[in-house]
């Protein structure tokens, strides 16, 4: 989790992160995000995708695409999401579970998962925390 209000960096420091994994992984690298913004920033490799385009709203849906990703894809070994909290909502025990739920699933499908979330650190639970970056 990388961590940090809005305006600190976190989709720049996603980007480099992303750029970095096409480099280095033998698999695939797959970056979501509300709209498309990102177009130009993200390397050609990943696979770039507009949530948007998928009517995902909700921690429920969007569990369900990455899930679908990795079960369709054997060789996605990132995922990064940008924008978690306008794609799932500002609920904290939502982001708790859904965070459980991912943890899961990339042991399950050994697959890296990157979500960036808009807010301050020391607002976030203490389970959350534990796992976060600030930016």
């Amino acid at each position: 989790l990388i961590v940090g209000r809005k305006g600190t960096g976190k989709t720049k420091r996603l980007v480099e992160h992303a750029n970095e994994a096409v480099e280095k992984s033998s698999g695939n690298v797959v970056v979501i995000e509300k709209g498309s913004n990102l177009t130009y920033d993200i390397s050609h490799g990943a696979r770039l995708i507009n949530i948007e385009s998928y009517g995902i709203q909700g921690a429920d849906a969007l569990g369900g695409f990455l899930c679908g990703i990795c079960a369709g894809n054997y060789d996605v070994t990132d995922i990064f999401v940008d924008s978690t909290f306008k794609i799932i909502g500002q609920d904290m025990k939502v982001l708790t579970a859904f965070v459980e739920k991912m943890n899961r699933l990339s042991a399950l499908a050994d697959t890296k998962i990157t979500l960036l979330i808009s807010a301050d650190q020391s607002a976030l639970p203490e389970e959350i925390r534990k796992i976060s970056v600030a930016v």
